[in-house]
């Protein structure tokens, strides 16, 4: 089950995100109002949990707005706010449920389970499949009556098939469902959980294999064999949950490691909330003190009243609740329309009580977490005992696990006791009767997830098609420089993940669109149905599809006429566009085909037919993106991609009056590094820059290298002080990162950076980039390693 929870207060979001992803949900985190809506809109979540004082757009405003639009997701409110109008009109906008902060776990906990069980009325309390039996409530699976102990992720795939039991799902589609969006695992993560599921359902002992691989698409729930009990059957052996006497213990050491990371997470927050809790007091001084002088100014008072209503949520969370009572005391005092001197004694008396609560609750030493880019391993299969040398040596640089297997046998050892991120193959091995094509081969069949790059003598087109009908990623030809090697080495294991496809089909029959979505859906597709054109550019503007499918005669509009709109207009001129029709006039089809379209299909609909058309239009489309959209060294996207990205932000924030930060990023004295160090060391930095850079900023931040050591970022929703401040933060963590150099020497790598905003700076994309150029010059004139705000707006021409 995936869960978005919407709340600016980071404390708070972070323990109870960690606290439900112990009941096995996944988690995802919006810190304002406009990325919860955006985030709700754009993915299928199960459950939204949505405080109601938020940045940019309130919670009633956006539960409002989903309701609006039809979204029937379950929403629970979660606010400080007690009053009962407060409750009222959240209810009315549209909320399923209402809870007061500080709230009592058990009791929240209780009742999103409630809500989820209401937002999926259809599905069985308990999900069953032969002897297995998952208990969503209890978070329990247990089979034939022995409790299993899961990890979360486990747990989490298992509960996904159980309540997709028809659908395809592949890799990547399980990394979107299970992993929350801040992680960045390669695709092997996914394999890694279904083989450590596998064991565990076959420790437990199942002896059937509930999850079947669908080799070169993914997994999939195995359908029940004939002798086995039905699901009903099964069902009716198990006591409802709600007559258990007792609780199943679950007191297993995967939720012993869960309440440790909790514990651990608890401790980390609570350090940072002490860090800026003396800041906070501050603000209250202040205050106390215009109070105590006679008047109050009502900037510092939103600001007061603001922190107030802040650390209600966050001391609750923290395990304070005298002093989350406190703030609701002071919030509540701030509300009068009249303070004076008594007052102010008032909130000075509050505010040490305050403080006492917090300094007297007890401190701990708390984990240090680095932020660490995890190193792929490499396996090398080659007989070539001076070239694999000096592969490892140079993957030292490159930050590589290698392992060499000069034969086949070795290899295969290898591969079975612990899979590798990457293979490197040699396809000559003459000390055996078999080449490295028949490992390759086996790989493809058992080990499809891991990249298999091949090198071989033989430049000839057909061992090159051979390769790549194996399943091979990249073909290399000998000779060739370990440095060359290892850079597609290092693309292959930053090459981005492919999501799940989204298509949009335009048709008047509303058969036709049921039975497509029917069709497409076990594939892993996200179908978008459109019976009226008359609505075809909006629902194309909110859907953002990956295809479109149309059919040719509609009322209105007819699809030849919406091809033609969508080949004219730039941002949708790449868009792969296929028309299903009954029509067999050769002229119709030429006009098709002559306005744009990549594709004609005619009805009636042969099922394998469509779903391998779009699969090689959509595989087409994806590895022409690649090069355009994704820059080869860093994994950041390209100066091309980026601007049209940025300029549809800068009209998206227009529209919506909202900021946002434009930054450009360069890399202190790279030059000397490539002199003194060399062109490869020099390209190991920038691949490691922009993997940081893609794990530290959120993924729908607009980051992108526009050449040499120079980045840009654009972050929606910002403005440039916060901006400024999430750079300075990810300044003093790539501060920390050492390379090693020739003769071994470990160096640092800084960076500078200047800082604009929308529309402060500029309402178009070159003046912010003007204005951030001159800030950014300024770093470099103050001594570099910095982070400057642009100062003065450009004056733009018109």
């Amino acid at each position: 089950m995936k869960i978005l929870l919407v709340e600016d207060d980071e404390m708070t979001a972070n323990i109870l995100a960690q606290e439900l992803t112990t009941h096995h949900y996944t988690v995802e985190i919006a810190t304002d109002g406009q990325m919860g809506l955006e985030l709700a809109q754009a993915i299928p979540y199960d459950l939204l949990i949505l405080d109601i004082m938020l940045p940019n757009l309130d919670g009633i405003n956006l539960c409002r707005q989903l309701r609006s639009h039809g979204s029937q997701i379950p929403i629970l409110l979660l606010s400080a706010k007690e009053n009962s109008s407060d409750r009222v009109m959240g209810l009315e906008a549209g909320a399923d449920d209402y809870v007061i902060k500080p709230y009592e776990l058990p009791e929240l906990i209780a009742r999103i389970q409630a809500l989820l069980r209401r937002g999926s009325s259809t599905l069985p309390p308990v999900l069953t499949w032969e002897k297995l039996q998952l208990q969503p409530e209890a978070c329990q699976v247990t089979y034939d009556g022995q409790l299993l102990h899961l990890t979360p992720k486990e747990y989490g795939i298992l509960e996904l098939f159980l309540r997709n039991p028809r659908r395809i799902f592949s890799r990547s589609a399980i990394l979107d469902h299970i992993w929350p969006s801040g992680e960045f695992p390669q695709e092997d993560a996914v394999s890694t959980q279904i083989k450590g599921l596998r064991q565990k359902l076959k420790g437990g002992g199942m002896t059937i294999n509930l999850i079947e691989t669908v080799y070169g698409l993914g997994y999939r729930l195995k359908a029940l064999p004939e002798e086995v009990p039905s699901a009903k059957t099964a069902q009716e052996k198990i006591e409802p949950v709600g007559t258990l006497s007792t609780p199943v213990p679950v007191a297993s050491a995967d939720q012993w490691q869960a309440q440790a990371e909790v514990q651990a997470v608890m401790q980390q927050v609570w350090d940072n909330f002490k860090e800026g809790f003396d800041l906070r007091m501050a603000v209250f001084e202040q205050a106390i003190a215009q109070l105590s002088a006679g008047s109050l100014a009502e900037e510092l008072r939103a600001s007061v009243q603001g922190e107030a209503h802040r650390l209600i949520g966050s001391l609750g969370s923290l395990g304070l609740p005298k002093g989350s009572e406190v703030a609701r005391q002071i919030e509540q005092l701030l509300r009068l329309e009249s303070l004076g001197e008594n007052e102010a004694r008032q909130l000075e008396e509050w505010v040490g009580h305050l403080k006492q609560i917090v300094d007297s609750k007890p401190s701990t030493m708390a984990l240090a977490s680095d932020f660490k880019v995890g190193s792929g391993r490499l396996l090398v299969v080659d007989g070539d005992t001076e070239l694999t040398q000096q592969i490892q040596r140079k993957a030292l640089i490159w930050g590589f696990q290698v392992e060499v297997t000069t034969d086949l046998t070795t290899a295969r050892r290898s591969i079975a006791s612990h899979l590798p991120d990457v293979i490197l193959l040699d396809l000559t091995f003459p000390q055996t009767p078999e080449n490295g094509m028949t490992l390759l081969a086996e790989l493809a069949q058992h080990h499809p997830q891991i990249p298999v790059l091949v090198l071989t003598t033989q430049n000839e087109l057909g061992v090159r098609v051979e390769v790549a009908r194996l399943g091979g990623n990249v073909c290399l030809e000998k000779p060739i420089s370990p440095e060359e090697i290892l850079k597609a080495v290092s693309y292959e294991l930053n090459r981005p993940q492919k999501p799940e496809a989204k298509i949009l089909i335009v048709d008047d029959d509303y058969q036709v669109l049921a039975a497509l979505s029917s069709l497409l859906a076990p594939w892993g597709f996200q179908v978008k149905t459109l019976a009226d054109p008359q609505e075809f550019e909006q629902t194309l503007g909110f859907s953002v599809p990956d295809l479109l499918i149309l059919d040719i005669e509609m009322p209105g509009f007819s699809g030849i006429e919406l091809c033609q709109v969508i080949r004219g207009d730039p941002r949708w001129r790449e868009l792969p566009v296929l028309f299903l029709s009954a029509h067999h006039n050769p002229e119709i089809i030429h006009q098709v085909f002559a306005v744009g379209a990549d594709d004609y299909v005619q009805k009636p609909i042969i099922g394998p037919e469509l779903i391998a058309r779009i699969l090689n239009r959509l595989e087409r489309t994806r590895i022409l993106k690649r090069f355009a959209e994704i820059d080869e060294l860093t994994g950041t996207a390209t100066r091309h991609k980026s601007i049209l990205d940025l300029e549809r932000l800068i009209r998206l924030a227009q529209r919506q009056n909202q900021p946002l930060c434009f930054m450009i990023l360069d890399l202190d004295h790279f030059k000397q590094v490539n002199d003194l160090h060399g062109h490869e060391v020099g390209d190991r930095i920038l691949c490691q820059f922009g993997r940081h850079l893609k794990q530290f900023f959120r993924s729908e931040d607009i980051l992108a290298r526009w050449g040499g050591e120079e980045f840009v970022l654009g972050l929606y929703g910002m403005t440039r002080e916060q901006g400024a401040k999430r750079l300075n933060e990810f300044l003093n963590i790539w501060g920390q990162q050492k390379f090693m150099g020739v003769n071994h020497q470990t160096f640092q790598v800084t960076f500078s950076a200047g800082v604009a905003e929308y529309s402060q700076d500029g309402a178009k994309l070159q003046a912010l980039y003007s204005a951030a150029d001159a800030a950014l010059y300024q770093a470099k004139e103050m001594g570099r390693n910095r982070v400057l705000i642009s100062s003065t707006p450009i004056i733009e021409k018109l």
